[in-house]
């Protein structure tokens, strides 16, 4: 016997019938608690989840065929009338047995009048009963075709005479109204309970109605006198009053907390719930989603593993739970990532240097390198990736470089900036411990590649911040650009071993002194210088014209600018040593185009043709007056006025060395901004001089006698180091003997005390800057000239290269 979800109000319902519930006044008493005629034997009905208490009025839906039969066998009151026939025992279920045994049900239990019973139409039926006696029970004497007993009965003591006891069951009355006013009980159910004016019935009567479980039901009919009872029964009324107010108080506080978020959970539950209700969605469903992903990843048996067990904890957790979602986030991670599944590469050697050549000019480096990696791989398809660091100025296209070498290698590209980058749990991630946590960048750009060998650039890498109160991200590093480490990347968020060594790392950065050296270690480095001038013309002809015009909505062709205007724009206005400047003053003149081609589309006046070339003497119209000065050889040889050959950060440079005699004590002063370096050059060569004057033609007295001054012009701009050595050199000795120097010569090197050049860096920079100054000769080390043949040879036509190992012979080279 099961009661349904709708017996309260079905038990509300019946107390709106006067037939089955009279007024009771305590009269009545004697009628209700009593019965004139007790059988000795009797029909047991077991019920589960309620009790009937002796004078409480119960419905009872029977399904179960033995106790429809035990009802259809009780002859129900009419208009009063009892018959022996009409009685039955009602008894608790200990458990939910189908087929009860005595062990499985109390031992106490209730004598009860059958008032009336319905048929129901799926077979079942419903009855109405009236508690009389307590009982307990003796033994099952027939179990078919109902079960009968044999009983004791088991009278209830006392009553409510006392004034304590009186006033006891006046607080539980006020306590039972106020309870059923605050569950918003009908008013009709509330009169009713107020009519019973017998005390002990009405303690039985809210008993059986009382929403407690049906363990502390029993054991209130257990009690052997009413004032027991009253007592316990008291108890739980203010338990449950207090479950009300602290109910009713949490709905006042959501009432005006909910927020968005919280509103979106709520509902977000209450669909799950209905998902459940419906046979759909909920956590078995979400459960099942995940199975089904992870049964088609290539994944090794340890990662299925940790897998299988982190799923059995999310299929302990209620969806509840704070950390079911976390759980479910952690999971889904795990199945985002692509466990060895790779792109397949092209190994075509010509598509893939087109594809770098059409979009980038010059870096061949770099573009060989990448062919190299291309063939080694299409050799040995399970080797390790390389990691490649490029270097150099800003604007020379690394990060760009890195999209182009994807499409090369037909790969998924992922970019990381690392500038500024300070916490470690950037790169490793944040331990699961953590609220928030989540993996670090390595991870999260690999779920969205999608494949475990994409081209991963790390730009920017010299610009982590080292050793913060969070950690040292470089020293994370390592691990990941560690080829025989990255097979086992390990993140603290997902805690599983990843295998990084299929993913093509490039790198880059500006300058290599803020890298740590255990870092730097593990990089192949490829220089890019940046560009010579005659590349910044290619590449503003090929690539930035074409997308300026493009971007700025104008028709291909539009707008023209010839090699001498580029020259100009490039040595006037943009001297950097990528083409980053180049490309924004290049979309200021195609939007100035665009002003005029749109200024003329508006106009009524009648339309001339616009001319397309940009000429140089444009240039100051659209660009303004030039910013920088474009230095030239001199016009005539010059007595202390040397040419000498300098690098910087935006390509090579041509300088002079200017010196001066005048009456003194012999000592040197040098002006210009130079750094210790250079200024210890020119000691180095002013006392070379001193202790070679009679091999250089330089009279002792005049050292003695005279003070010698080195200047190098724009003195607001910082000079450094060695190699305008032998510049100084031969603007001294020039001075000092009166000599001119080649004004068409210019020179590079760094000199030491005993007379020797060495080679200098940048000669491929410095060498182009003579070419555009007008120098027709350079002086360089010997040691240089493995530079000069790995310059293309259309870069140094028209120039003549002079090798010298010592000091002495650059004089006859460079003085007249």
């Amino acid at each position: 016997m099961k009661f349904s979800e709708n017996d309260d109000s079905m038990f509300e319902n019946i107390l709106d019938h006067a037939e089955f519930i009279p007024i009771i006044n305590k009269a009545d008493e004697d009628f209700l608690l009593t019965l004139d005629e007790i059988p000795d034997e009797v029909p047991l009905v077991p019920i589960r989840d309620n009790v009937l208490f002796p004078g409480a009025v119960l419905p009872v839906s029977a399904s179960r065929k033995r106790s429809i039969r035990a009802f259809k066998t009780a002859k129900t009151l009419h208009r009063g009338q009892l018959s022996p026939n009409s009685v039955i025992a009602i008894v608790t279920q200990v458990n939910d047995a189908e087929v009860p045994t005595q062990s499985d049900l109390y031992s106490i239990g209730v004598l009860a009048r059958v008032l009336k019973t319905f048929e129901l139409p799926n077979n079942s039926l419903m009855a109405i009963v009236q508690g009389c006696l307590r009982i307990r029970i003796n033994t099952i004497t027939e179990t078919d075709p109902y079960y009968k007993i044999t009983f004791t009965t088991c009278p209830e003591l006392g009553g409510f005479e006392s004034r304590e006891e009186k006033s006891l069951i006046r607080k539980i009355r006020k306590s039972v109204t106020e309870l059923f006013d605050g569950q918003r009980r009908k008013k009709e159910t509330i009169t009713g309970l107020k009519n019973i004016g017998s005390d002990r019935i009405f303690i039985n009567y809210i008993a059986t109605s009382l929403n407690l479980s049906t363990a502390e039901k029993q054991l209130l009919l257990e009690c052997d006198d009413y004032m027991t009872r009253a007592r316990k029964f008291a108890s739980f009324i203010e338990r449950e009053r207090e479950f009300q107010d602290i109910n009713e108080e949490i709905q006042n506080r959501t009432k005006f907390e909910l927020d968005k978020q919280q509103r979106e959970y709520f509902l977000n539950q209450q669909m799950r719930v209905i998902q459940n209700e419906l046979g759909g969605g909920g956590q078995e469903q979400e459960i099942e989603t995940l199975q089904e992903k992870a049964s088609h990843k290539k994944w090794s048996e340890a990662t299925q593993q940790i897998f299988d067990k982190e799923l059995n904890k999310l299929r302990r957790m209620p969806q509840q739970s704070p950390d079911y979602n976390v759980q479910i986030n952690y999971l889904e991670t795990i199945l985002d990532l692509p466990w060895q599944e790779y792109s397949t590469d092209n190994y075509s050697l010509s598509r893939a240097r087109n594809i770098l050549d059409a979009d980038h000019y010059g870096i061949e480096k770099v573009k060989q390198r990448i062919i190299e990696y291309l063939a080694v791989l299409s050799l040995k398809q399970d080797m390790k990736s390389p990691i490649i660091c490029l270097v150099g100025p800003p604007g020379t296209g690394k990060t760009s470089l890195g999209r182009s070498i994807a499409d090369a290698l037909q790969r998924k590209y992922v970019r990381v900036a690392l500038g500024g980058l300070h916490d470690e749990s950037e790169i490793r991630g944040h331990r699961r411990t953590y609220i928030g946590a989540m993996p670090g960048r390595i991870i999260q750009s690999m779920k969205k590649a999608k494949t475990s060998n994409p081209v991963f650039i790390l730009d920017e890498i010299d610009k982590i911040q080292n050793n913060s109160i969070q950690g040292d991200p470089t020293s994370a590093l390592l691990e990941v650009l560690d080829p025989e480490q990255n097979i086992a990347f390990h993140d603290n968020y997902l805690d599983i071993d990843y295998d990084l060594s299929k993913v093509l790392f490039i790198a880059t950065a500006n300058s290599l002194n803020t890298i740590q050296p255990a870092l730097l270690d593990r990089m192949e480095i490829i220089d890019l210088n940046g560009y010579l001038l005659e590349e910044k013309i290619e590449i503003a002809k090929r690539h930035l014209l074409p997308r300026q015009i493009t971007e700025h909505g104008l028709r291909k062709g539009s707008v023209t600018i010839d090699d001498e205007t580029l020259t100009h724009i490039i040595n006037d206005y943009t001297r950097e040593s990528g083409v980053r400047q180049l490309d924004k003053t290049i979309a200021k003149i195609v939007r100035n185009k665009a002003v005029m081609i749109a200024s003329q589309a508006s106009a009524e006046t009648p339309k001339r043709r616009l001319a397309r070339a940009v000429k140089t003497t444009d240039l100051k119209e659209i660009l303004g007056l030039p910013i920088h000065n474009s230095e030239r050889c001199g016009s005539e040889p010059l007595v202390g006025v040397v040419t000498g050959l300098a690098w910087t950060s935006v390509g090579g440079e041509i300088l002079f060395v200017e010196s001066s005699c005048s009456k003194g004590k012999g000592t040197l002063s040098m002006t210009g901004n130079l750094g210790d370096v250079m200024k210890e050059s020119a000691t180095l060569a002013f006392e070379y001089i001193k202790a070679n004057a009679t091999q250089l033609g330089v009279d002792y007295k005049l050292l003695d006698e005279s003070n010698i001054h080195i200047h190098v012009p724009e003195g607001a701009t910082p000079k450094d180091g060695p190699s305008a050595g032998i510049t100084m050199f031969i603007s001294m000795l020039s001075t000092l003997t009166k000599r001119k120097v080649r004004n068409n010569f210019a020179m590079t090197g760094e000199i030491t005390l005993r007379g020797n050049v060495t080679p200098v860096g940048g000669i491929k920079e410095k060498i182009l800057a003579a070419k555009r100054a007008g120098i027709t000769d350079i002086i360089l080390c010997e040691a240089n000239q493995r530079d000069i043949e790995d310059i293309e040879s259309q870069y140094i036509n028209g120039l003549n290269f002079h090798y010298i190992n010592t000091m002495s012979q650059a004089v006859p080279l460079a003085i007249i």
